[in-house]
């Protein structure tokens, strides 16, 4: 029941970083990573208002994990993203050594992480990350069909 309610406490804080996206008319994605209990990382969509493809939710959220812990080594950290990472933000979220993943809404015209790829449970990679799924869904589906519905104004 304790894991529940953090995953949705965690969960929120990436919707509201989601929140953050949509306002600037960004794909409604946001992360956070924890550790010990603390947020350590928080990014959300910029692609658009950076003019940078890799300016994706995760990518941001692991750049700021890693500089406030002083190391690229995510290790006891935890990610809570709003909708399934493409496989650039798989790679990274391996890369990083983040054992834990919680994702809200699958992507399955572009997920990595069990849709359409599976890089965080692939076996030739030196680390696999575990995967919740389902974290806060309809919260998330509803912010991402939305979004797509009504395009970018």
């Amino acid at each position: 029941m304790e894991e529940t309610l953090l995953e949705e406490r965690f969960m929120k804080e990436a919707i509201a970083e989601a929140q953050k996206a949509l306002a600037l008319q960004e794909v409604p994605v946001g992360a956070v990573i924890v550790r010990d209990g603390r947020i350590v990382g928080r990014g959300h969509n910029l692609t658009e208002t950076s003019k940078d493809p890799t300016a994706h939710a995760e990518i941001i959220a692991i750049r700021e994990a890693a500089k406030t812990l002083g190391g690229w080594r995510l290790i006891d950290c935890r990610m809570y993203v709003t909708a399934e990472p493409c496989s650039m933000c798989a790679g990274a979220i391996v890369l990083s050594r983040i054992p834990y993943l919680y994702i809200g809404t699958m992507n399955p015209k572009a997920g990595a992480c069990g849709s359409l790829y599976n890089i965080v449970s692939e076996r030739r990679l030196n680390h696999r990350v575990q995967v919740t799924t389902g974290v806060m869904e309809d919260a998330c589906r509803r912010m991402m069909q939305s979004f797509f519905r009504n395009g970018r104004r």
